[in-house]
């Protein structure tokens, strides 16, 4: 079960610092748009599953709060990027 955990985390952050180098180091706001978005929601999203699985196999309790994390991450993160981006599309259409 510490392989699976440490798994998790690491495959966690290793989207969650290519989603922050995506974010600082893309040329385009549509781009950069993707960083937080895609990798780093799925980043965090696999840390958490990590933290449910340590106290599911450590303190022999299942905790929802981590699952309920995940499900309002996994909702909210397209609905904002696309919000944000037909936001972006209307100012750069609006400057013509």
């Amino acid at each position: 079960m510490d392989f699976l955990i440490a798994l998790f985390l690491l495959i966690g952050s290793f989207f969650t610092l290519v989603g922050s180098v995506g974010l600082v180091k893309l040329p385009d706001f549509f781009m950069r748009l993707h960083g937080p978005t895609k990798a780093t929601t799925l980043g965090v999203g696999a840390m958490l599953v990590a933290s449910m699985l340590y106290y599911f196999s450590y303190h022999d309790a299942v905790r929802l709060n981590e699952l309920l994390i995940i499900i309002f991450l996994f909702m909210t993160a397209p609905v904002s990027a696309h919000l944000m981006s037909k936001a972006a599309l209307h100012k750069k259409n609006s400057k013509k």
